[in-house]
Order: C-alpha cells, then sequence, then structure tokens
C-alpha cells in the first residue's frame, strides 16, 4: 500500500484496546453505550440483506469459508446469477426491510467481463432505492472506478484478524493485499465496509489487533461487520471452539467505542446466538444486521425471528 496510505500517529493503540476489552464488563457497556448514544438513535437499527450471486469454486484457502476450493463441504460451483434474478431477489429484500442489498461473488479478483454483469446489478438495484454493497475479492484501481462510476455505495473486503494471526488462517493472498484493495476503495470514493470473524482460535491480543488495525485505517470504514465464526464441517475450522458469548460482546463495544461513527454490524453467527446475547450486542453499540435465512452458504437468523426480538427489546428497523 502506497505510504500516503499509512498511519503514523495511532489514533488507539493495540495497548489501548486490549485495555478496553479487559474492562470490567458493566464499565465497558457504559462506555459503548454513551459513545452510541452520541452518534446514533439507541433504537435504531439499520437492516441489510446478503445475496450470494456467484457461489462456490473460489480458488482461495480461508480456513473459514465453505467456497473455497479445497473446502469438502458439498459446495457447488455456480455461475453468476442473471441480472434479473438478482433483482428480484432485491424487491424481495425492500419488501422485508432492508434498507441496503449486498452482494458477494466467491472470486479471488473479478474479471472485467464479469464487472459488466455486476455494475448491472448495482444500477438496477439503486434503481430500487436501496444501497449497493458487494463483495467481489481483490480489486485494480480501474475496477473500483467502475463500480463506482455504477453507482456502488460500499465495498466489503474484511480483514478477517490480526495481522501476526492471519497466516494461521489465510495462506493464498497477504494482510497486505487486502490493504491495497481497501486503499483502491477510498480512493474511488466508495464507503468501506471491513471487519472480522473471531473465534477461529486467536486470543484476546488478536482481537485487539483486528480493532485497532480497522480504527487505524487512512479513515475507519463506515460499516463494521463483527463476525463469529460458523465452523463448517469440511473446513479447516471445523472443530474451533464457540467463542463466549460475553468475549464476543467485548469485541462488539471495543468496535463501537474506537469507531464511534460507524455502523457496527452483528454478522455470521446470529443464528447461533441467544436473544440475550443479540441484545447485549446492541447494548454494546451494534447497529446493524442481516436480515435473511442465509448469509452466502451459511445459515442466519430468520426474518420472523428477529422481528419478535426487536419487537420485546423495543427496536425498530431505520
Amino acid at each position: 500500500m502506497p505510504d500516503s496510505h499509512i498511519v503514523t500517529n495511532l489514533r488507539w493503540s493495540r495497548e489501548d484496546v486490549a485495555a478496553l476489552l479487559a474492562l470490567p464488563f458493566p464499565e465497558l457497556m457504559y462506555r459503548a453505550q454513551s459513545v452510541h448514544r452520541e452518534h446514533f438513535n439507541p433504537a435504531r437499527v439499520q437492516i441489510s440483506t446478503l445475496l450470494s450471486i456467484k457461489t462456490g469454486g473460489c480458488p482461495e484457502d480461508c480456513g473459514y469459508c465453505p467456497q473455497a476450493a479445497g473446502a469438502d463441504t458439498g459446495t457447488k460451483a455456480s455461475k453468476l446469477m442473471a441480472v434479473e434474478t438478482v433483482l428480484a431477489e432485491a424487491r424481495a429484500a425492500k419488501e422485508k426491510g432492508a434498507a441496503r442489498f449486498c452482494m458477494g461473488a466467491a472470486w479471488r479478483s473479478p474479471k472485467d467481463h464479469d464487472l459488466d454483469h455486476v455494475c448491472d446489478m448495482i444500477e438496477g438495484v439503486k434503481a430500487l432505492g436501496l444501497e449497493t454493497c458487494v463483495t467481489l475479492g481483490m480489486l485494480t484501481a480501474p475496477q473500483t472506478a467502475r463500480l463506482k462510476n455504477a453507482g456502488l455505495d460500499y465495498y466489503n473486503h474484511n480483514l478477517d484478524t490480526s495481522p501476526e494471526y492471519y497466516g494461521k488462517v489465510i495462506t493464498t493472498r497477504t494482510y497486505q493485499d487486502r490493504l491495497d484493495t481497501l486503499a483502491n476503495v477510498r480512493d474511488a470514493g466508495i464507503n468501506v465496509c471491513c471487519g472480522g470473524i473471531v473465534g477461529m482460535g486467536e486470543d484476546e491480543s488478536d482481537r485487539a489487533g483486528l480493532i485497532a488495525t480497522l480504527a487505524n485505517l487512512p479513515v475507519p470504514p463506515e460499516s463494521v461487520p463483527i463476525n463469529a465464526l460458523v465452523a463448517v464441517e469440511g473446513t479447516p475450522l471445523a472443530n474451533a471452539a464457540p467463542i463466549d458469548a460475553i468475549d464476543f460482546v467485548r469485541v462488539v463495544a471495543a468496535a463501537r467505542i474506537t469507531m464511534p461513527k460507524s455502523y457496527v454490524r452483528l454478522s455470521a453467527g446470529r443464528e447461533a446466538m441467544s436473544d440475550e446475547a443479540q441484545a447485549l450486542c446492541f447494548l454494546a453499540g451494534a447497529n446493524s444486521i442481516f436480515h435473511g435465512e442465509k448469509l452466502l452458504t451459511t445459515k442466519n437468523a430468520t426474518v420472523n425471528h428477529d422481528e419478535a426480538l426487536f419487537a420485546k427489546l423495543g427496536i425498530r428497523p431505520e
């Protein structure tokens, strides 16, 4: 990544974030909720829907991903979906309350001819009155410019974990590759959606390293998805121990405090979370979720369950 994208004056050191994560739980929650209320309505949550527009066959070796070519999960590779099929899904998502429609393709990086169809999807979804987000793998600067011209609002490209732990999860692309794509996205004027996954065997220092890296990007991501690992049979991380719910809430709170103006999204893993754990996440400053029964290839909490939970908590979609 060019020197112009390197932050020399850290907003949050790794030690600062580690100290947040170690706070007594009541103090951490108080700080997170206080920061959250400065910037957001605590009773409103942004709703997004995620659709896999091209599934399986990815040449990467991400240890958590059932779509990786080396994963023995039974996930079949598919071709890129037709534009009209994607737009039909987007219309259905809007009817169910989604404000943002996210489209994911299992590529290492897209080919230019594939971007023609993706740009058509973006334009069509925008015309429906939805915010648009895509995740397509690594991008070049000219590719990000094309997505910007098509009207893309957000590009998702997660860092996944700390720089130090990253090589234990992924070897087919480097941390710097991810930072370079994020720099291209930012330079094109597209909002950044970037977060990580917890529960992959990392320790608290790695969680602090992930949050500190995100918070110290030249501009913090506008959207920060925090995922709990969904351990899928046939992936290298199939036997990873589930993350403790309180530890997960601590990561959400640290993200809120260090990135006060960002949307912090509860992403993968909600299907296995109790209502009480999700309620604590909202109290810790989470204010975005994925709506829908599936996140790419893994299960998600049902729309009916989310609506019932929101009713109990007095939370409304934005």
